[in-house]
């Protein structure tokens, strides 16, 4: 469905006489995420995580943090003119559940929350409830890189040092929870600690690598983020002291 909707607006976004067509680069950037999303769910990966906590790991920052990313970079405002009012709506209409703050509690909220020992190993043993789980992380994730992303201005769009502090927010709370899951000195998660040693690794080495995949990924992502954010900002007052000084000569 993903595929068919960018595939019809990027049909439309293109044709002769259309103003400020998408590039090919924004089409590759959805295609990759809708890879990762197969990589995540459909390739051994997914095998890997049913034996391998750090594999899950790899698996839910995939969902959580690069296909949202790869995503929401492919979008921009020609190809979402069709629906832009409609999600201006949705946004006023959703009041506290549409601001940032939400989305930096939704998305570390999601994290602790499927992390906790018994729905975590339940969630394991359940198809169903595996599959709620990952998508509670792609909609987490979707719903937090949307306020910093987001081609559609809106009414609460992160601008500024607002954009710094809620990229650090976010990341430090999930980045704590990989923190707790490297140095915490017993396995906590009675699914994997039954699992046969792959890869030479005991469980307990298993669940410290995992949290410090989680940590690290949040880290990484965020200084990527913040780089790529202050290079905004730098860019932003350039262009408004350009139009100042255009304004001062007119």
């Amino acid at each position: 469905m993903l595929v068919l909707l960018y595939a019809a607006g990027w049909r439309r976004a293109r044709r002769r006489g259309e103003p400020h067509p998408p590039s090919v680069w924004r089409a590759l950037l959805y295609a990759s995420g809708i890879v990762t999303i197969l990589i995540a769910l459909i390739s051994p990966l997914d095998v890997l995580g049913d034996q391998l906590m750090v594999m899950h790991m790899v698996q839910h920052m995939l969902l959580l943090d690069v296909a949202p990313i790869l995503l929401i970079l492919g979008l921009t405002k020609t190809l979402l003119r069709p629906v832009t009012r409609r999600v201006q709506t949705v946004e006023r209409r959703a009041g506290f559940f549409a601001h940032p703050v939400f989305a930096v509690i939704f998305y570390a909220g999601i994290l602790w929350l499927w992390h906790v020992p018994a729905l975590y190993d339940k969630a394991q043993g359940n198809s169903v409830l595996h599959a709620l789980e990952h998508l509670c992380f792609f909609t987490a994730g979707s719903l937090y890189w949307w306020h910093v992303l987001s081609p559609i201005r809106s009414r609460t769009r992160l601008t500024g040092l607002g954009q710094v502090g809620y990229m650090a927010g976010g990341k430090l709370l999930v980045g704590l929870l990989g923190i707790a899951l490297a140095f915490v000195p017993s396995v906590i998660y009675p699914f994997y600690a039954h699992q046969p040693h792959y890869w030479g690794l005991s469980p307990l080495e298993d669940q410290m690598m995992a949290g410090l995949v989680m940590a690290l990924e949040q880290s990484l992502v965020m200084g990527v983020a913040l780089v790529w954010l202050f290079v905004q900002m730098l860019n932003e007052s350039e262009r408004a002291a350009q139009r100042a000084e255009r304004f001062e000569i007119a």
